[in-house]
């Protein structure tokens, strides 16, 4: 089969999110179907990565878009028109010109865009197209605008309902969605009752899988989040953890360590103040850093309350082979069963007490692991998501 995979990205290194996605859909897609990639950049460092896709690719493009989002030119754009500023960031003239040519030259099976905001450089076709939502990007969006100031809030509030528009128009320009997660799907079904999306959950990467589950020492356990630090969510979730959750700890475990790590680790969060707490900066490209970084803690904690998506970070520690212990807002998406293969907690002191009781009972602390590192090679493995896609995709052929 003849893919066109589009993506506002540039799916490598497989550090955040939505890269971490494409990277391994490309990679097994790949072994059956011939791929063009046609992707968004905004740094000219992102190109070296160019050589690091051939392998899974027929054909590749980088197309640049704007490298500085928040420009004057794309405020006053975004303003004085009926687009919203996610899409004005998102756009590249030199995508529309390369997607018009692509499609004049060459017959696809199947175009698959990846977000709903890389759809406007399309331009209209027979072509069959498959939209997978990686999150709402609308309510994302009204998570981050609900955090600001009450004063300036107003003046978003017209993006957000373009943005809700925009993006419930391309659900219907699709003639298949997807969705990461149950709930995802609810929402778009509920917004537009005539679209009933597939779910095409994310995964952990093969590289993340532990090939066995070490032991543990729980008499000085090391207890991290991580996240790329760039993200709303995430920034949210370790100020709740540093003002809400470590000082508990101080007094009830005195001898844990918290980790918090990631992507702009550093400038977002700053440097620690606690003694029972370190903060560590990864790069984009540091894949080895994160693996050893899992590899080496003893819980997962994740104190998340942003809407949207499914959560890597939380399968990528069921890899790793540690407990996770989240918030229910943070395994949505999830088929996570509490105290089977997660533990569920939604205040400081749930948290705490999770955290003391699953280090005390070592039963617990091994069956948790045990039951979610299972589900991890048995649901989600980028090998049987990349299977369920392909039969998708003969689906919307027929």
């Amino acid at each position: 089969m003849k893919i066109l995979m589009l993506t506002p990205y540039v799916p490598y290194p497989p550090s955040s999110g939505g890269q971490v996605r494409t990277y391994n859909l490309l990679k097994h897609l790949s072994k059956n179907n011939k791929i063009t990639l046609v992707c968004l950049y905004k740094d000219q460092q992102e190109k070296k990565y160019f050589s690091k896709l051939i392998p899974y690719c027929q054909t590749i493009y980088f197309c640049q878009r704007s490298p500085h989002p928040w420009t004057l030119r794309n405020i006053f754009k975004s303003i004085f028109s009926l687009k919203p500023f996610l899409i004005v960031r998102n756009y590249s003239n030199e995508a529309e010109r390369i997607l018009k040519k692509i499609l004049e030259e060459e017959i696809f099976d199947i175009i698959h865009a990846e977000t709903f905001y890389i759809m406007p450089h399309l331009p209209k076709t027979d072509i069959p197209i498959f939209l997978l939502e990686q999150t709402i990007e609308y309510q994302v969006y009204q998570h981050f605008v609900n955090s600001l100031n009450p004063i300036i809030r107003p003046f978003f509030l017209l993006d957000i309902l373009k943005l809700k528009i925009w993006e419930k128009n391309y659900w219907k320009k699709a003639l298949m969605v997807g969705a990461v997660s149950e709930n995802d799907r609810g929402i778009i079904n509920h917004i537009s009752p005539r679209i009933n999306p597939v779910i095409i959950p994310n995964g952990a990467g093969e590289d993340m899988i532990v090939k066995e589950l070490n032991k543990k020492n729980l008499n000085k356990p090391i207890i991290l989040f991580l996240g790329n630090f760039s993200w709303l969510q995430n920034t949210e979730a370790a100020n709740y953890l540093i003002q809400k959750i470590i000082p508990l700890a101080k007094k009830e475990l005195t001898s844990a360590k918290f980790i918090i790590a990631g992507q702009n680790a550093e400038s977002k969060i700053g440097l620690p103040k606690e003694d029972n707490l370190e903060v560590i900066d990864i790069k984009q490209d540091e894949n080895e850093k994160v693996k050893k970084i899992y590899r080496g803690s003893s819980i997962f904690i994740a104190p998340i309350f942003g809407p949207g998506g499914t959560r890597l970070k939380i399968l990528a520690a069921m890899a790793s082979g540690i407990p996770v212990i989240s918030t229910k807002i943070g395994i949505a998406g999830l088929s996570l069963r509490n105290k089977k293969d997660v533990l569920i907690a939604n205040s400081p002191d749930e948290f705490i007490k999770s955290i003391k009781e699953i280090i005390k009972n070592k039963k617990s602390y091994q069956s948790i692991r045990e039951n979610a590192y299972k589900l991890i090679k048995e649901k989600y493995s980028w090998q049987s998501i990349a299977q369920k896609l392909e039969s998708i995709y003969y689906n919307i052929r027929i």
